[in-house]
C-alpha cells in the first residue's frame, strides 16, 4: 500500500529525517537524534540510510587514503560469513585463532624474523597500525623501565626519537602513555628523518628510535640500515642498547615484493618490532594491522594478560577486546589466494601506474615531483612556483569531478611547502589514472583562465581623468596600480564577479 506523505513543520527541521523513496511506506518524518517511538519496515530503514550514504565520497576515487577499497567477491562472502564471530573468543573459535596464528607467522617470515620454527613467531592482529604502535611502544617502555629499575636509576622520563614526518598515532602514544616525543626536524628537499640527527638525539632515556618505511607525506623509505649502524656504534660506546621499531604500516607489504634486497627489517639486529597494516597494501578492508616482535624476550611477560572466563586459558595483549573476525579471515584469504607472486604483481602494477601519472605530471611543466623512485606507489608533487594556495585550489577543483585528492602543508620547519598526493591502490587502474590526469589538466586550464581574468582587473587599474567634453565625469589624475604577486594572491579572493562569473573560488 502506498501512503501519501504529509508535510509537517518538523519535516524541514534539522532534527528530523525526511525520507524520499522510503516515504512510499512511512507518513511521518523520523527523529534524527533520538530513537523513534515505533519500528519501521526493514526496506524503509535500508532505503533511508542508503540514500544518505549517497552523499559520501566514492571510495574508488579517494586518492587520499592508503586503505584498501576493493576485494574479490569470494573474500567479501567469507567476511560476511565470519563477521558474527568475536575475534577475542579464542577457545570458541579455534579455527579463526589458527588463521590468525598462520597470518602472524607468514608476516614474520616475510619480515625475516629469526624463528626457530615456522610456528614460533611472536605477534598479534590489531585494529590497524595505530593499535599496533601503541602495543609496540608499551613493550619498549616496560623493557626500558625494568632495565632502569634493575640498575637503580630513574625511570620516570622515557622518550622516543622520531622524524617530524611520523603519523599522528605516534603523538597519541606519547601523550597517552607519558612518553616524550623527540622529533628530528625536516628540511627542504629532505622530508624524512635524518638517521645521523636521530642518533644524536638519543640519550639514556630513549626507549626506542622509530623509523618509517613509507612516509605518509611523500611515500619515501627512511634509511633503517644506516640508522641501525649508527645506533649500534653509539650503543657500543654508551652501553645503552637502544633498540629500533620500524613503522612499516604502508611499506611493510611493498618492500618485500619490490625491493627484497633492501635491508630494513629483522635482518638488522637492533630492529626489535615491526608493525604493518593489513588494510593498506596488505589488500584487506579496514581495519586490520599487525605487530611482530623479533623474539619472545622483546615482549615483556607482564604486559600479557591471561583470561579463562571464555572457556580456557587465553593469553591476550591488545588495547581492544571484542571485535569481528572478518578482517583476520580476509587477510588469510589474500595470503592464500595471491601468494608471493600475486602480491608482487599487484604492487608492481600499482607502481607502474604511479610512474605513468608522475610522467604525465612532469610533462605539464607545472609540478615538481617530491616522492622518490624507491618508495610507496604514490605520487607527491608541488607547484613549481611555490604558490601554496594553488595546491588547495586544484584539490578543490578536482572535487567537482569526484576526485578526493589531498592538499596539505608539510610539518614545521618546511610548512611553507604545500603538497598534493595521489596514493595508487590496486583499484586505481590505468584508465582511471588517465582520466585523473585529464581532469587535472582541465582544472589547471580553468584555474589559469580565472586567474588571468582576475589579473586584468587587479594588476592594471586605470582611472582616467575626464575632460571638459565629458559631462558628469570624475576628474582624477590617471593612476596605474601594479600589485605584487603576494598581494595579488590575497586580493584575488576578494573579487567575486568578473564579467558576471563568480571567481571567489579561483
Amino acid at each position: 500500500m502506498v501512503l501519501s506523505f504529509v508535510k509537517t513543520p518538523e519535516e524541514i527541521s534539522s532534527s528530523a529525517i525526511c525520507p524520499i523513496f522510503a516515504s512510499r511506506y512511512v507518513q511521518d518524518p523520523l527523529p534524527r537524534y533520538r530513537i523513534p517511538e515505533n519500528s519501521i519496515p526493514k526496506e524503509v530503514a535500508y532505503q533511508i540510510i542508503h540514500d544518505e550514504l549517497q552523499l559520501d565520497g566514492n571510495p574508488r576515487l579517494n586518492l587520499a587514503s592508503f586503505v584498501t577499497t576493493w576485494m574479490e567477491p569470494e573474500c567479501d562472502k567469507l567476511m560476511i560469513e565470519s563477521m558474527n564471530k568475536n575475534y577475542v573468543d579464542l577457545d570458541e573459535y579455534p579455527i579463526t585463532t589458527e588463521l590468525q596464528n598462520r597470518c602472524v607467522n607468514i608476516i614474520a617470515n616475510l619480515l625475516n624474523a629469526p624463528l626457530a620454527s615456522n610456528k614460533q613467531a611472536v605477534g598479534v592482529g590489531t585494529v590497524g597500525s595505530s593499535e599496533a604502535i601503541m602495543l609496540a611502544g608499551l613493550a619498549f617502555k616496560k623493557k626500558w623501565q625494568n632495565k632502569r629499575k634493575a640498575e637503580g636509576k630513574p625511570f620516570d622520563k622515557p622518550n622516543i626519537v622520531t622524524g617530524a614526518n611520523v603519523q599522528v598515532c605516534w603523538e597519541k602514544f606519547a601523550r597517552y602513555f607519558d612518553v616524550e616525543l623527540k622529533e628530528v626536524k625536516l628540511s627542504e628537499g629532505y622530508y624524512v628523518m635524518d638517521p645521523k640527527k636521530a642518533v644524536e638525539m638519543v640519550d639514556e632515556n630513549t626507549i626506542c628510535v622509530a623509523a618509517i618505511l613509507g612516509s605518509t607525506l611523500t611515500g619515501e623509505f627512511e634509511d633503517v640500515k644506516l640508522l641501525n649502524d649508527l645506533l649500534a656504534e653509539k650503543n657500543g660506546r654508551t652501553g645503552w642498547a637502544t633498540p629500533i621499531h620500524v613503522d612499516a604500516a604502508s611499506g611493510g607489504f611493498v618492500a618485500p615484493f619490490l625491493y627484497p634486497e633492501l635491508e630494513w627489517d629483522f635482518r638488522l639486529p637492533l630492529v626489535k618490532s615491526i608493525n604493518v597494516s593489513g588494510h593498506k597494501y596488505g589488500l584487506v578492508y579496514a581495519g586490520i594491522g599487525w605487530v611482530i616482535w623479533r623474539t619472545k624476550e622483546d615482549l615483556p611477560e607482564e604486559l600479557i594478560f591471561h583470561i579463562n572466563y571464555l572457556g580456557a586459558d587465553q593469553p591476550t595483549f591488545t588495547l581492544n577486546f571484542s571485535k569481528g573476525s572478518s578482517q583476520i579471515v580476509a587477510q588469510y584469504y589474500q595470503f592464500l589466494r595471491l601468494g608471493f607472486e600475486g602480491y608482487r604483481r599487484v604492487i608492481q602494477n600499482c607502481m607502474e601506474n604511479a610512474k605513468l601519472l608522475q610522467h604525465n605530471l612532469k610533462q605539464t611543466g607545472r609540478f615538481d615531483i617530491i616522492s622518490k623512485e624507491k618508495g610507496l606507489p604514490l605520487v607527491a608533487f608541488t607547484f613549481k612556483d611555490k604558490n601554496k594556495s594553488l595546491a588547495f585550489e586544484l584539490s578543490k577543483a578536482l572535487r567537482h569531478h569526484g576526485w578526493i585528492l589531498p592538499a596539505y602543508t608539510m610539518p614545521a620547519n618546511v610548512d611553507h611547502i604545500a603538497v598534493l598526493r595521489v596514493v595508487v591502490r590496486e583499484d586505481l587502474g590505468r584508465q582511471l589514472i588517465e582520466k585523473l590526469f585529464s581532469h587535472i589538466s582541465s582544472a589547471l586550464f580553468e584555474l589559469s583562465e580565472t586567474a588571468n581574468s582576475v589579473r586584468k582587473i587587479l594588476l592594471t587599474v586605470e582611472v582616467k581623468a575626464g575632460n571638459d567634453h565629458d559631462k558628469g565625469s570624475l576628474h582624477l589624475p590617471t593612476t596605474s596600480i601594479h600589485l605584487k604577486q603576494d598581494k595579488y594572491d590575497r586580493d584575488r579572493k576578494k573579487v567575486h564577479e568578473v564579467g558576471g562569473k563568480t571567481t571567489g573560488a579561483c
